[in-house]
């Protein structure tokens, strides 16, 4: 705004008494001020208000006007509440300096012309921020992103001085202006507006995090894949992006909120891109997976995963190792769905492509920002299933692993788990689960099949368990945790009940500790001295209660036989 404007709103109750030639100065910000040298907070372009307490006598003004002049400043508004007219000598000041001055109502306050001018530099730099965000738009839509979402979020910061963070469905950073999120933030932000989106609910969502109150935009897919407005919100709510602002949007003035939609618009726009770069490799995951389900011959199975390796891993130079992933995602009925969905749309969810692009952004480093992270990633879809062939280079291996059997890098089921369970579990909601089963690395073609089967096989084991997302690997797959799922409910309840609820009954009456006691038992192997040791109790006590367990049980804890039921009625309950 210029200074010509504030003279002419009346309501400010601004006197000019000098410097009429340099009415056109830009104001590009407002500071209340009595210090003598307040050069250490001015940058330039701002209106200073002033009661004058630091003038004591004549000698001071001149000083005053030239720390002003000196930065940039674009005028000074002096109150009449201290000192009735304005002192001459600051007057004479100003016009040496050709720094205009204004003379203030004592009936007016500061208060009143700073939140004017604020309102209108406010005003006017969201109009300006919209047109440079409008022509970053069409840029994009023509042509190569212009700096992708990092230039807009930096214009969000430095002009409306917003803070804001392009996360993913798993609360992944993808683009931010200054410092990033704190990890767990990202995620409870995610998961908020997974919830948010679940229930139909029109966005932006707000959120308190931490103390800090966060505005949630959703950013659509808009290009050629966009589901339409009428399908069911569970097919995309758990690939689309956020927009996260560090602000409280429910008292923002529809052009600012108008502004922060062309934002999320523009950030689609990027998106859709990366979206559409994954079709390569989409396409040779799905080369290759349909030659392994067919039987093909390794040779020719090695061969497509020699043209795939340059695109996944640029720059390797040799074979890497693989391991595949497989996930699922299931939807209950309508009834369960919330808002959004429809009786019809229940049973039309395809769930290849929600379970495709979900492993693709489950699949990337949690630890990584960017959204160039996740172009290693090769997933197709078969049926209900999405399928991950993950290349892991033979750099990755241990120093001293002769092979791929040695393998300790890649991906653990525990560690995906970990990372997206929370925010996924608010989007899954109360009818949608999603399993996750992780194979071992293979470094050849011959082992594809065999880490396809292992990977179906531990998804099926992470079916098997409760709650919303579940994932398995493929070392439950050697050991009797791989059997435990497959016991039938009431055969499960039958075993455990005979086993050990004479135990809890004599707990509950005499709180001995029983089943604690046989727990540590079978964890020391046995072992009386161990188990003692760990329990703090003397090893005649210990034999009292083994023997005690005994009795009720009519099963002798030296015998293997007894030992194993025991060990397995525990894990089952």
């Amino acid at each position: 705004m210029r200074l010509r404007a504030l003279l002419e709103t009346d309501a400010l109750g601004l006197r000019l008494l000098g410097g009429e030639d340099e009415l056109d100065r830009g104001v590009r910000g407002v500071m209340t001020t009595d210090l003598r040298d307040p050069s250490r907070y001015l940058s330039g372009g701002e209106l200073v208000l002033t009661g004058l307490a630091w003038r004591r006598t004549a000698a001071d003004s001149e000083p005053f006007v030239r720390i002003l002049a000196g930065a940039g400043v674009a005028g000074l508004a002096a109150g009449e509440a201290e000192l009735g007219n304005i002192p001459g000598d600051l007057i004479e000041a100003c016009s040496r300096h050709r720094l205009p001055l204004f003379a203030v109502n004592e009936s007016v306050a500061f208060a009143t012309i700073t939140e004017h001018v604020v309102r209108q530099v406010s005003g006017e730099r969201a109009g300006d921020l919209a047109a440079v965000v409008d022509r970053h738009r069409r840029l994009m839509t023509s042509g190569p992103a212009g700096g992708g979402p990092e230039v807009v979020l930096d214009l969000l910061g430095s002009d409306l001085d917003l803070r804001a963070w392009v996360l993913s469905p798993t609360g992944r950073q993808i683009a931010g202006a200054g410092d990033p999120l704190p990890g767990d933030v990202s995620a409870t932000l995610a998961g908020e507006h997974l919830a948010a989106s679940r229930t139909g609910r029109r966005g932006p969502h707000r959120a308190t995090v931490r103390g800090l109150t966060y505005s949630l935009f959703p950013i659509r897919n808009t290009g050629r894949g966009a589901t339409p407005a009428s399908r069911d919100v569970r097919e995309t709510v758990l690939s689309d992006w956020l927009l996260a602002v560090e602000a409280d949007a429910s008292d923002w003035p529809a052009a600012r909120l108008d502004l922060l939609q062309g934002v999320t618009q523009l950030i689609a726009v990027e998106r859709d891109r990366r979206e559409a770069a994954r079709t390569v490799r989409r396409r040779l995951a799905q080369e290759v997976l349909e030659l392994v389900q067919t039987g093909a011959a390794p040779a020719e199975i090695a061969a497509r995963l020699r043209v795939a390796a340059p695109v996944l891993l640029p720059g390797l130079g040799t074979a890497p190792h693989w391991q595949v992933v497989v996930a699922r995602v299931d939807w209950g009925d309508a009834t369960a769905a919330g808002a959004g969905a429809s009786a019809a749309s229940a049973t039309a969810i395809e769930a290849g492509p929600v379970a495709q692009s979900l492993l693709e952004e489950i699949l990337v480093d949690p630890a990584a920002a960017g959204p160039d992270s996740a172009d290693r990633i090769a997933v197709a879809h078969t049926g209900d299933e999405a399928i991950a062939l993950v290349p892991l280079p033979a750099t990755a291996l241990a120093p001293d692993a002769p092979d791929a059997d040695s393998f300790e890098a890649g991906l653990h089921a525990d560690a995906l788990l970990l990372s997206v369970r929370d925010p996924l579990s608010a989007g899954l909601a109360d009818d949608g689960r999603l399993t996750l089963g992780v194979s071992a690395a293979v470094s050849s073609a011959e082992g594809l099949r065999g880490a396809l089967e292992e990977a179906r096989h531990a998804r099926r084991v992470a079916a098997a368990r409760p709650g919303r997302v579940c994932a398995a690997g493929h070392h439950e797959l050697a050991s009797h945790v791989l059997l435990l799922p497959f016991v039938p409910d009431d055969v499960r309840r039958a075993f455990t009940a005979r086993l050990l609820d004479p135990l809890r009954d004599y707990d509950r009456r005499h709180r001995a500790e029983l089943i604690p006691t046989l727990e540590a038992f079978l964890d020391c192997d046995g072992s009386w001295t161990r188990c003692a040791t760990r329990l703090h109790l003397h090893v005649n006590t210990l034999r009292y209660r083994v023997g005690r367990i005994e009795q009720l049980t009519s099963r002798d804890l030296s015998r293997l036989e007894d030992k194993l039921d025991f060990f397995l009625a525990l894990r089952m309950s």
